[in-house]
């Protein structure tokens, strides 16, 4: 029997696909390599020998950018963004099985961030932690205690408008992620729960917290690639302090070293290795989920 000849629509939609592969990962590939350059690299071919002396710089540190405390800042916001968002989608998918008052006012609420430019949302939020210090500040000198703003300088920070910036990114991805899972889920198990006695925490705990495990493991990772590399709703709602995105962005600018690509090559593993550990996780829940 001989093979179906392929149209040639296929080998057209082949080339556009092709083209989009090489876009996506091409500008990656080519950091990388470009990262393990000897001391006497630039930032453009042909490489200049091969070695690890730009991880080394960027280990020594990149003049007055503190690239290892941005890196840790990121790490924690990233982390603290993940655990918010895999708790409140979840509060949020079991709260949504049911049609209550206001449901769908509150969904497009939920979502609605997704669709406003980033920028936006950053220099609205950046604005409304503004009005809030100018009021403390009012509020402080009509008291008389106006000693107390001499160690005060803006309620802005990592864990106040920055995570609340993130926020408003991660928890509409996790949202939407929770409801597809629990459109799909099937009751019978929880009322086959309920039918052996079990009570309605026992039931969450045992049967459907087990069942969708996976999925909020997908959120989790959602919620941290999604805060760490965020810039846009960061930029204006982080007050004095950068995550390692604005500080790379920064460096675009003055660094003419391949260390920039390196920086590159750390975050970029970074974020394929929580990739990694998610899939890894997804795996061991589902070989568990079947024993």
């Amino acid at each position: 029997m001989h093979a179906d000849k392929r149209p040639r629509s296929f080998y057209a939609l082949a080339a556009v696909f092709g083209a989009f592969v090489l876009f996506l990962y091409g500008p990656m590939i080519t950091i990388f390599v470009l990262s393990f350059q000897g001391p006497e690299g630039g930032l453009t071919f042909p490489m200049r020998g091969a070695s690890l002396h730009w991880f080394a710089k960027l280990w020594e540190g990149m003049g007055v950018v503190d690239i290892a405390a941005a890196f840790r800042r990121s790490v924690a916001l990233g982390g603290v963004v993940m655990l918010l968002t895999v708790l409140l989608s979840l509060g949020a998918g079991l709260a949504f099985r049911k049609k209550f008052a206001g449901s769908g006012v509150l969904f497009y609420t939920s979502v609605a961030s997704l669709i406003m430019p980033s920028i936006v949302v950053s220099l609205g939020i950046g604005l409304q932690f503004r009005l809030i210090d100018t009021a403390f500040k009012g509020v402080l000198e009509s008291v008389g205690a106006s000693g107390l703003l001499e160690g005060y300088g803006t309620a802005m920070g990592l864990y106040t408008s920055a995570l609340g910036a993130h926020m408003t990114w991660t928890l509409p991805f996790g949202l939407l992620i929770m409801l597809a899972v629990f459109n799909r889920f099937n009751p019978a198990f929880e009322e086959a729960a309920a039918d052996l006695g079990a009570t309605p925490w026992q039931s969450f705990r045992h049967v459907v917290l087990p069942l969708i495990a996976p999925s909020l493991v997908g959120v989790g990772m959602f919620g941290f690639t999604l805060s760490w590399d965020e810039i846009a709703r960061t930029s204006q709602a982080i007050g004095d302090v950068n995550t390692l995105p604005l500080e790379l962005q920064g460096l675009t600018s003055t660094v003419t070293t391949p260390a920039i690509y390196a920086l590159g090559t750390v975050t970029t593993v970074v974020s394929f290795a929580v990739m990694g550990c998610t899939l890894a996780l997804v795996k061991f829940l589902g070989k568990r989920r079947g024993t």
